[in-house]
């Protein structure tokens, strides 16, 4: 079994464990209220969207996410959330080093970079990841942000039990091409859904706001078009998506655990094409670059011709 299936299947405790922790984290996260801005890079990135869209949806304030590199220094927030599963990402240091508010970083490493430039950490250790591709260090913070929020947790880690077991919804190769689509902080999981697909599968993956799908991008379904929706304010989306010949699934299951079928069928792809799930073309999990910039992506670090790359 790889890497990346042991990690997918342990989630479901993962998940139990980020709700106990979120009993205590009252004085370390935001206080309702507070403008917040979220911030990540890749996958953490796609957390940062769904918490903003989750924290602001719970009424408890204004909160904007934003790919690091991206971060409008200009603008004033009341607290800064960084996500980053190896605490190394050079664009999200550089926000830390810079930040002109109170600083929490939410890592899978207690002793990384990041965790010495912020003001509070919430430490996932029991998520981290040996796969390079990331699947329960990001549930985990999603899901451990969710409790912080006042979401119960019993029915999406039920759910994540039922996406282990379920029967994969598509077969590994009648398809190539993925468009997942989201609604509110669905859409940050709908974007993390197709990276995954993209990484471990090496697919042709797109994702969007459902109600953006008919704008244009719908153009390109088709019979091999495996359409996903995770959460629509229309469900006519799904009748006029299935008219292009396109199959598609509307999802049964909590997002969260949508995500655990998803991540599955990655693999699943992945074992069918001989591809190695664990270790996709190109990625690693940080590279630091000969300036000292570091780049998060996954994999364990080893020092090559002045550059950091990833090594299992």
């Amino acid at each position: 079994m790889s890497e990346i299936a042991r990690e997918i299947a342990s989630q479901p405790a993962c998940w139990d464990r980020a709700a106990t922790l979120a009993r205590g984290l009252a004085d370390t996260l935001p206080a309702p209220g507070t403008r917040v801005a979220a911030v990540g890079c890749g996958t953490s990135l796609f957390v940062a969207r769904a918490f903003a869209a989750l924290r602001e949806g719970s009424g408890q304030g204004e909160t904007d996410a934003f790919p690091a590199s991206e971060f409008p220094t200009e603008r004033a927030y009341g607290a800064l959330v960084a996500i980053t599963r190896s605490g190394m990402t050079t664009e999200v240091l550089r926000v830390l080093s810079g930040a002109g508010a109170p600083t929490v970083v939410i890592t899978a490493d207690a002793g990384s970079p990041a965790t010495s430039l912020a003001g509070q950490v919430v430490t996932l250790g029991f998520a981290d990841e040996r796969s390079v591709v990331q699947t329960r260090f990001a549930t985990t913070a999603v899901a451990l942000l969710r409790a912080h929020l006042g979401h119960e947790l019993s029915g999406p880690i039920t759910d994540a039990r039922a996406a282990l077991e379920a029967p994969l919804p598509a077969e590994p190769t009648a398809y190539d091409h993925f468009v997942f689509l989201g609604h509110g902080w669905s859409v940050g999981i709908a974007e993390e859904a197709a990276l995954k697909l993209r990484e471990a599968a090496q697919l042709h993956t797109e994702a969007y706001p459902a109600m953006e799908y008919r704008h244009g991008p719908i153009s390109l379904a088709g019979e091999r078009s495996f359409v996903w929706v995770l959460g629509s304010p229309d469900p006519a989306i799904a009748q006029d998506v299935e008219a292009t010949g396109a199959r598609v699934r509307v999802a049964s299951l909590d997002p969260l655990a949508e995500l655990v079928l998803a991540q599955r069928l990655a693999v699943r792809i992945a074992e069918t094409r001989g591809t190695d799930p664990d270790h996709p073309r190109h990625l690693a999990r940080s590279v630091v670059l000969s300036s000292g910039e570091l780049v998060e992506d996954g994999g364990r670090d080893r020092i090559y011709n002045g550059v950091t790359r990833g090594e299992p």
